[in-house]
């Protein structure tokens, strides 16, 4: 039980901490959840996840992920307007 316990704390945090340190890297929020999706679709289609509460979680940390991305590129915008 302690390999699920890991793996739903890492499907809980990474697929945010990636889409915005991808957002960062690309300077798009949208490609950032882009390429982070592939990196969740290539772990799913290597056999890493196989349940579906790691699957709900993947999408709530990129949900999370995506809105506080979405939010940077709009101030670092809002701010780079102003100066």
């Amino acid at each position: 039980m302690h390999d699920f316990e890991t793996k739903l704390l890492f499907a809980t945090l990474l697929p945010g901490i990636l889409v915005v340190f991808f957002t960062r890297v690309t300077f798009h929020h949208v490609v950032g959840l882009i390429l982070t999706l592939a990196l969740i679709a290539a772990s799913v289609y290597a056999g890493y996840t196989h349940n579906w509460l790691l699957y709900v979680a993947d999408a709530v940390s990129l949900t999370a992920g995506f809105w506080f991305a979405t939010r940077m590129v709009r101030t670092a915008r809002k701010n780079q307007i102003e100066e």
